[in-house]
Parts: structure tokens; C-alpha cells; sequence
């Protein structure tokens, strides 16, 4: 047996090359550290149409390509071939699927695409471009959201994430349960809400109990209108922020009424209104102390933000009711402006409010996602196209299965 004979049957066992496909040729490139396999089709072997899976006869073969494999002891490994096409008298010539060997590449740049830190690093890691990079990643995605199971979609979110600078977003459709996105689409129009949501069936839709979001009307109306049957959940987080800028209005106001007296008293102060006080090293926490025992109107605003955090304890819609009650009149009185705007808010969304004690679901998931989003568009420094943003934010987001074998 030939050398040439031994290298090549070394290689079919390799890889697990058999028939109908066989080894040609091995050509080793020591100078360029490259091996390159040449495969063929045993001739007057059948081929399977990937429609129907019936066996076929040869029709021809389609142009000779190059597929990237793993690396052979550190060697750059390549594989070419000419790919069968089979006739089948049902669906026409069609390309046999390439097999196992291209695949086996494939899917070890998606375990290196997973583990790291940016797109950049997996290519450089891997040898490949971006582009081919970008094309691994798209493949994943497809195969992925084929085999995804969506048969227990009770509780979801939606939200918006910034695309591009100035007044462009996108918007996300979550599974809270599972922490995953399920879907990304341009814009937050009730159009491009429509468009989420007619990814899901009516059964899926059906299913679901509960939608956490945000009191952006747009996204409202669309929940109403796709899924009737489910509850809105004002999500707690976003109700803290309302009434974190509130708060610091209400300070950025009196700062400045302060300052006009000489009197500067709140200089510094912002993230102190802010924070929690259980976050405070102890210089802030004798700092705060001193400050909210005194007569400041921030000090006051900072007060109804706090209490307000006792709305979200309690079971009983009843007793949520009564609080609100309390809270809303207290605030409404204070002649705090920014602070009784964002009570009417809270006000004419107080049903969805409500409806949190029943379902005890936030957009803490969501928000997750979205920080894990963002660090992928820092990664890439950005995005100038909508379709590769979302195939990144699925493939590192979804919890596809993104394996190709």
C-alpha cells in the first residue's frame, strides 16, 4: 500500500469518512502549515433527495467548493469536493446535503462564537473573517429557532432597546420563565409590537397569563388587542425610575433656588437621593442622615418614592387599593409638581399596577437581557444593520439550540 493509499485512509477513519464519500486526495502544505482534503462520491452510489429522502439517481454535480475544517495538529485543515445532485422524480435536481465533515468546524466555531468576549476574538481565534463569522452565526440562528419549543409561554415582557444614535429603538418580545428573547423587531410602533406577536400562534397566544411592560401606550394597545385574555404588568422597575426622575427634578429645582441664596447645601448630592441607603458606604450614610432630617423639599420627594416601595407587598388587592389611596393624596398635596405628574400617572395605570400582585412578574429579566445586549453592541461598536443586530442578540440571547450536528 502506497503512502499517498495510507494517508488517505488515515484521514477517512479520522474524521469517519465511508461510503458513498471517499478520500481522493491529501495534499500537506508544510511551508503554509495547511492540509487539503480532496473528497468524492463513489460513483454509482444512490443519493437521497433532502425533500423526500428518497433514493435517486445522479443527476450531476455541482461546482467544486472549499469548506473550512478543524484544525489537523495545528494544521489549517480544508476540505474540497464537488457535491452530488440527485434526481428525484418528485421534487427535481436537487444539491445532496454536504454531511457530517463540514459541520464538525461549523460547530466548534459556535462553542468559540459562545465563549467569547467579542465576534473580533472568536475570528482571530478561529482564522475565519467576520463575514464568515456572521454567516456561522445566521446558519445557528435558523436552525435554532426551527427546533425552539414554545409550548409554555405564560409570562412575558416587552421592552425597547436603542439601536442606532438619537430616536431609534428596537423592541424585544422576552419569556420571562425561560430568560430568553424570543423575537427582535425595528422600531416600538404598534406595527413593529404586531410584528412580535405574530410570531406566535394563537395557541401559543392563548397560553400566555401575563405581559410585563412598560406604560408606553403603543406597546399597550397591542397587548390588548393580540392577546385580550392576558393581564398587563406595569413592571416595578420602570415605576422606579418614574419616580427616580421625579426626584431628582424636584432636587435639580431646589438646588437651583438654593444656589441663587448661596446656599449650597445639595451640591453633590444627586446619587444620595438616588440609591438605596442600604448601598451607602458610612461617609454617605452620616451624609444622607444629615440631610434628610432637614427641611428640603428633595427630602420629602425622596420620602414618597420610599414609601411607595410598600405598594409591592402587599397580597390584597383591597389593601393596595387603600394604600394607594393614602399615597396618592399625600403626594398630591405637597405642591411637588414632578412628583403629583408621575402620581397621575401611576394613577391611570393603577389597574395594571394591581395586577402585579397576582402575577409577581417584572421586567427584571428583561432588563438583564437588555444590559447582555448592550454589551454586545459595545463589543461590535454598533450597529448600521437591524438584521445583524438581531441575528447577534437571538444567538447570544435566545438559549437556542445553535449546534449544527
Amino acid at each position: 500500500m502506497s503512502m499517498d493509499t495510507e494517508l488517505q485512509k488515515h484521514y477517512a477513519m479520522l474524521w469517519g469518512i465511508g461510503s458513498p464519500w471517499e478520500v481522493k486526495t491529501v495534499e500537506l502544505k508544510l511551508q503554509e502549515k495547511k492540509v487539503e482534503i480532496e473528497l468524492g462520491w463513489q460513483w454509482g452510489s444512490a443519493a437521497k433527495c433532502p425533500e423526500c429522502g428518497c433514493e435517486c439517481s445522479i443527476h450531476d454535480s455541482a461546482p467544486e467548493r472549499t469548506w473550512r475544517h478543524l484544525d489537523t495538529m495545528q494544521f489549517t485543515t480544508l476540505i474540497r469536493a464537488r457535491t452530488p445532485r440527485a434526481e428525484c422524480p418528485e421534487h427535481g435536481v436537487k444539491t445532496v446535503p454536504q454531511g457530517r465533515f463540514t459541520l464538525l468546524f461549523e460547530r466548534f466555531a459556535v462553542e468559540v462564537l459562545l465563549a467569547c468576549a467579542s465576534v473580533s476574538q472568536a475570528c482571530e481565534l478561529l482564522g475565519i473573517g467576520w463575514d464568515a463569522a456572521h454567516e456561522i452565526m445566521r446558519r445557528a440562528v435558523e436552525r435554532g429557532l426551527e427546533r425552539r419549543q414554545m409550548d409554555q409561554l405564560a409570562h412575558l415582557g416587552m421592552d425597547e432597546k436603542s439601536f442606532k444614535r438619537g430616536h431609534s429603538y428596537i423592541t424585544l418580545l422576552t419569556d420571562l420563565d425561560q430568560s430568553r428573547v424570543l423575537e427582535v423587531v425595528e422600531e416600538r410602533t404598534c406595527e413593529a409590537a404586531d410584528q412580535l406577536w405574530a410570531t406566535l400562534t394563537p395557541e401559543q397566544k392563548a397560553a400566555v397569563e401575563a405581559v410585563a411592560v412598560d406604560m408606553w401606550e403603543p406597546f399597550i394597545q397591542t397587548i390588548q388587542k393580540q392577546v385580550p385574555a392576558a393581564d398587563i404588568v406595569h413592571d416595578r422597575f420602570h415605576v422606579s425610575k418614574y419616580l427616580n426622575e421625579s426626584v431628582d427634578q424636584v432636587r435639580r429645582q431646589e438646588h437651583k433656588e438654593l444656589l441663587a441664596e448661596g446656599d449650597e447645601t445639595l451640591k453633590g448630592t444627586r446619587q444620595l437621593w438616588l440609591y438605596h441607603p442600604q448601598h451607602f458606604n458610612q461617609e454617605q450614610r452620616d451624609e444622607f442622615s444629615g440631610l434628610k432630617d432637614q427641611q428640603l423639599k428633595v427630602a420629602r420627594a425622596w420620602a414618597m418614592k420610599e414609601l411607595f416601595s410598600q405598594f409591592w407587598e402587599y397580597q390584597e388587592e383591597g389593601w393596595a387599593r387603600r394604600f394607594f389611596k393614602g399615597w396618592f393624596g399625600w403626594v398630591s398635596r405637597s405642591q411637588l409638581k414632578p412628583m403629583a405628574e408621575v402620581a397621575r400617572l401611576l394613577k391611570r395605570h393603577l389597574e395594571n399596577l394591581l395586577t402585579y400582585l397576582r402575577h409577581h412578574i417584572t421586567n427584571a429579566v428583561t432588563e438583564g437581557l437588555n444590559s447582555k445586549i448592550q454589551s454586545i453592541k459595545s463589543a461590535a461598536r454598533g450597529f448600521r444593520n437591524f438584521q445583524n443586530y438581531r441575528i447577534r442578540i437571538l444567538f447570544f440571547c435566545g438559549k437556542l439550540n445553535l449546534y449544527p450536528l
